[in-house]
């Protein structure tokens, strides 16, 4: 059997479908630019380690960044691999493919305190607290999007995330850490409660952003329509949604949080007392309002009193 049929009878229609949505579409993609037009026409039990090697480097020098020729081994890995798990092939050759050592990564762009007031200034709804909830939790735009209102507790200062969302398809988290319980601070909470006001349906399982009919925002047409002109309008340039996820990370380096600490609220608890985040005020409620502290164990009490008391007092500020 050839590659081409194997992909196109089996792979496609049979294992495909059982990956994420982006999975699927990156890989679909790979297939068609990449794969098929190299290996279509080669018998499986043709295709050489040597050959998957010499694919890659070539890949690597005709400019092809690392993350996709390691994107590229990966799938085709996949495919001989189902093709040893179901008895067409006795050996997986690919597994034996190196990669070089990566280079140094593009730094990930994120912006100060400055720029995100600007931009959430510049913001319209519902773009304005999407880019709080971005920069105040990490959340990434997926998860944002997925946000109904039952997993949100505005008293408790919390939300769950249990869903994603890509292009309007509904999907587990990326991982299974990913699946988790994050503090809201205080600016986000009024941003929500405000944006509530003005929702259609506020049932548990609404969804916190959705169209006019229910159904999710897209990512793509929030970040051309609305998040683009903002960030112009703030003198930031075109961002995308990742850059805001990042930010997070850094104003959580620059306080001296370790990043695991932040997305791992149940362990905090057991060891802190208390994690500020970040300072600043963000104008444009109905008045000025302190982003503060992220107060991981502020409901806590048993064995530091004292700093659930400076946390509780700080919130009613």
């Amino acid at each position: 059997m050839s590659f081409g049929t194997f992909v196109t009878e089996q792979i496609e229609p049979v294992v495909l479908p059982t990956l994420k949505p982006a999975t699927q579409e990156i890989y679909s993609h790979l297939l068609r630019k990449h794969l098929l037009p190299r290996f279509g026409e080669r018998r499986l039990c043709d295709i050489a380690r040597a050959e998957v090697q010499q694919f890659l480097i070539g890949k690597l020098k005709d400019g092809y960044a690392w993350e996709t020729t390691h994107h590229l081994r990966s799938l085709m890995s996949k495919i001989i691999g189902t093709a040893v798990d179901w008895n067409y092939l006795s050996d997986n050759q690919v597994r034996g493919a190196k990669m070089p050592e990566r280079s140094l990564k593009r730094p990930h762009r994120f912006f100060s305190l400055e720029q995100v007031r600007r931009l959430v200034e510049a913001s319209d709804e519902p773009v304005r607290t999407i880019v709080l909830l971005a920069v105040m939790t990490g959340l990434r735009i997926g998860e944002i999007l997925a946000l109904r209102w039952g997993r949100i507790d505005l008293a408790a200062g919390t939300l769950r995330v249990e869903e994603t969302c890509y292009k309007g398809t509904f999907g587990t988290p990326t991982t299974r850490a990913s699946r988790r319980e994050v503090p809201i601070p205080i600016a986000v909470a009024q941003a929500l409660r405000t944006h509530r006001v003005n929702c259609r349906n506020t049932a548990d399982d609404a969804l916190v952003f959705a169209t006019r009919q229910g159904t999710p925002l897209a990512a793509n047409n929030l970040r051309k329509r609305q998040l683009h002109p903002a960030s112009l309008q703030a003198g930031l340039g075109l961002i995308d949604w990742h850059s805001l996820r990042h930010t997070h990370g850094t104003l959580l380096h620059e306080q001296g949080t370790p990043l695991r600490v932040a997305h791992q609220v149940k362990a905090a608890r057991s060891r802190l007392s208390r994690i500020s985040l970040l300072k600043f005020e963000l104008w444009g409620f109905s008045g000025p309002f302190s982003c503060c502290e992220v107060e991981w164990q502020r409901r806590i009490s048993i064995h530091r009193p004292r700093a659930r008391q400076v946390c509780v007092e700080s919130r009613t500020r």
